[in-house]
């Protein structure tokens, strides 16, 4: 099992994850909402821009409520645990959550066992094989 994760209410789970701009800067460590429902992790424009992680380019995002916006999309350094990956991130606006989305969490290889109220391994990889 992988990362402890924090249950704040009901179907809200966070995670503490640690980023840089690359894997040789010192990371730093937050707590994110775990949202499987989420593409793209998004962390604060704060905390990227001090790190010096620069956007790559706009991204159209999808609210909850189904409006849509843009941000920021830029490349980041993520660690949990064992497990670390370069992912793309959106860069997140005053009163955006800090979130680990689900590109991210299939590029670490976990998923999130509720029920243990941990990340997990996400077990065996999916592919096809040419005929």
């Amino acid at each position: 099992m992988y990362g402890k994760v924090r249950v704040r209410s009901v179907g809200l789970t966070y995670v503490r994850i640690q980023v840089s701009k690359d894997d040789t800067s010192l990371p730093q460590s937050l707590d994110v909402l775990v949202d499987t429902g989420a593409t793209h992790t998004m962390i604060p424009c704060t905390i990227l821009e001090s790190m010096g992680v620069t956007p790559a380019r706009r991204k159209t995002v999808r609210l909850a409520d189904g409006r849509t916006t843009e941000r920021h999309l830029g490349v980041l350094y993520v660690r949990c645990e064992d497990r670390e990956t370069w992912t793309w991130v959106l860069f997140g606006e005053p009163g955006d959550a800090a979130v680990l989305g689900a590109l991210t969490l299939e590029e670490l290889s976990l998923q999130v066992d509720v029920e243990a109220q941990r990340l997990r391994d996400a077990g065996e990889a999916l592919m096809i094989v040419a005929a």
